[in-house]
């Protein structure tokens, strides 16, 4: 995706990072399983990751329980110190100061581009560069995934220890990211992801209204202006 320019209290940052959350499976006691079963009937704990576009996590926020929304798990996110600046989020986020979320009603996942169609609005056209950079994020949290059982299945550690561990595997996938040249997983990864992405159906991303990151006219706008300049770079590329 194109490079958000993006002017903070430490100047001109150049941002690029994206924002999904996934599930890991985890064994509670009987009294706390409601809490901790998600919308698929696993019993999981959901873990809000953000990561940059060399794949390594720079936030990791393990411990809700799986019945926990995405918007509850966003909020404490961004209400704790340091709190999550400019990312890309998927539909099930909305627009907001500090939050690009897609445009909705329009193309959006990779696999309505696979047929050779071309965008044709800027809506459109930021929504595909936007399913791209977002992808990133998947496949980071399919790799560490693949890469440690203890993350495909339920163990018998408490929650804490789970969530410790978890913490400790994306801390050795960034190691693993920035020392291994080439990394053999990947090449399986690319495999698993393409196929879970075009088994996706839009119409489960549920749609939720995050009061802490209020969907403001300002930021709607912006957004609006900067696919309408990609869009229109893109469209002169294209003619050159």
């Amino acid at each position: 995706m194109k490079t958000l320019q993006i002017l903070n209290g430490s100047g001109l940052r150049l941002v690029q990072r994206a924002l999904d959350g996934t599930y890991i499976e985890v064994i509670v006691r009987e009294s706390d399983k409601p809490r901790y079963r998600n919308r698929k009937g696993d019993i999981a704990t959901n873990v809000l990751g953000v990561c940059s576009q060399d794949m390594q996590f720079i936030y990791v926020l393990p411990g809700w329980e799986g019945s926990a929304a995405d918007g509850r798990i966003l909020r404490d996110a961004i209400s704790r110190r340091n709190g999550l600046k400019i990312q890309n989020v998927d539909a099930g986020y909305t627009n907001g100061k500090g939050f690009l979320a897609p445009f909705r009603g329009q193309r959006y996942h990779l696999n309505d581009w696979r047929q050779g169609f071309q965008p044709t609005s800027p809506e459109e056209f930021f929504n595909m560069k936007h399913s791209s950079a977002r992808n990133v994020i998947e496949r980071a949290f399919g790799l560490i995934k693949k890469r440690w059982a203890v993350l495909r299945s339920p163990t018998w550690y408490p929650v804490k220890v789970q969530n410790r561990i978890i913490m400790a595997c994306c801390l050795l996938h960034n190691l693993i990211q920035r020392e291994m040249a080439v990394d053999p997983l990947e090449y399986e990864l690319e495999r698993d992801v393409v196929e879970e992405i075009l088994a996706q159906d839009p119409e489960e991303v549920e749609a939720e209204y995050i009061t802490t990151v209020e969907n403001s006219n300002e930021w709607t706008n912006w957004r609006h202006n900067l696919a309408t300049q990609m869009f229109n770079e893109w469209m002169q590329n294209r003619h050159i």
